[in-house]
């Protein structure tokens, strides 16, 4: 699997510094954080090509909130929702503010690598439209 930064937002403790040492162990650039504000700190701070974003989150902001932020600020990064609680309707919104995907904890390591090779591969193809078109720029 091709290296990119990846970050998990979950208030869960103990499920986010699972995933994030399962992913270091694949040797994934992985880092975490327990609150969607503490993710959008990082993100002003570092890049980041895919989030996995719990919904669910107690505190200030939840998951569709801290979704919208990220993708004003960053649009090109990739975010993967996660939430131990099935909602159609924020499956539906997550989808309309552009997430990648829609993913019920407990989730499979090997579905989750697999979403995310699927996220970095668009994000990829946009940055490639993004360089195309400032070549374009360029040629008289």
């Amino acid at each position: 699997m091709t290296m990119f930064k990846i970050l998990v937002v979950d208030d869960e403790v103990d499920f986010m510094e699972t995933i994030v040492k399962r992913l270091k162990r694949r040797n994934l650039d992985a880092q975490g954080v327990t609150s969607g504000e503490a993710a959008l700190k990082i993100l002003n701070e570092k890049r980041f090509d895919v989030v996995l974003l719990d919904v669910k989150m107690p505190g200030g902001m939840d998951g569709i909130e801290v979704l919208r932020a990220i993708k004003f600020k960053q649009p090109l990064v990739e975010v993967l929702l996660l939430t131990g609680h099935a909602s159609v309707e924020t499956s539906i919104e997550g989808m309309k503010l552009g997430a990648f995907d829609y993913l019920l904890k407990p989730v499979k390591l090997e579905d989750l690598l697999a979403k995310m090779t699927g996220a970095l591969e668009r994000k990829a193809g946009h940055d490639k439209k993004i360089r195309e078109a400032k070549i374009q720029e360029r040629i008289p």
